[in-house]
C-alpha cells in the first residue's frame, strides 16, 4: 500500500471514530462537577429520573416527573412534586445517592459501575445503588467496611471519571 493511501485510509478510520471517541468519554453522565452523577446518557436525567427524596419520604425509588425538574451538578434531577423538588434543592448532598450513584461494592474494587435506582439501600443517611442484588445484599449486611474502602477509591475514580 502506498503512503498516500495509508494516509488516506487512516483520516478515514479517523473520521469514523472521532464521533464514537467523544460519546465514550461522555460516559454514562456529562456532569461537570467533582462527583460524577450517574446519569441517562441519552435524556441528560440523574439516576435514570427516579426520584432522590423519595428515597427518604416514601422508602422506595419512584419516578420523577418532568413538571418537577431542577438542574443540578450538571445534570437534570426530576421529582414526583413539588416538594421533594425543593428539599433537594435546599439541601442536594443530602438527597443525593453517595458516589454519584456508582456501586460502592464496585467503587471499593476501583471501579466505577453505574447503580441502578431499583437496588438501594440507605445506610447512615445516605443513598446508595447498587448494580446487582448480589452488591447491595453484601453491602447491606455490613456497610461500614465497604463505605470506608469506596471512601478511599472515590477520589481515583473521580479522576478517571472527570470530563
Amino acid at each position: 500500500m502506498t503512503p498516500a493511501r495509508q494516509a488516506r485510509k487512516s483520516r478515514a478510520a479517523l473520521a469514523f471514530l472521532v464521533p464514537w471517541l467523544w460519546l465514550a468519554a461522555a460516559g454514562p453522565s456529562a456532569a461537570a462537577t467533582t462527583e460524577r452523577i450517574v446519569t441517562d446518557w441519552r435524556t441528560g436525567l440523574a439516576i435514570f429520573g427516579y426520584d432522590p427524596v423519595a428515597y427518604f419520604t416514601d422508602a422506595k425509588p419512584t419516578r420523577g416527573l418532568a413538571a418537577f425538574e431542577l438542574r443540578h451538578a450538571g445534570v437534570i434531577w426530576r421529582f414526583r412534586n413539588a416538594g421533594n423538588r425543593a428539599a433537594f434543592a435546599a439541601d442536594p448532598d443530602i438527597y443525593m445517592p453517595r458516589f454519584g450513584g456508582y456501586d460502592p461494592v464496585g467503587v471499593a474494587r476501583g471501579v466505577a459501575t453505574p447503580g441502578h435506582p431499583d437496588l438501594w439501600v440507605r445506610a447512615g443517611n445516605r443513598l446508595y445503588l447498587f448494580h446487582t442484588a448480589e452488591d447491595r445484599d453484601s453491602f447491606a449486611k455490613n456497610p461500614a467496611p465497604m463505605i470506608g474502602a469506596a471512601e478511599v477509591r472515590w477520589p481515583d475514580l473521580l479522576r478517571v471519571l472527570a470530563p
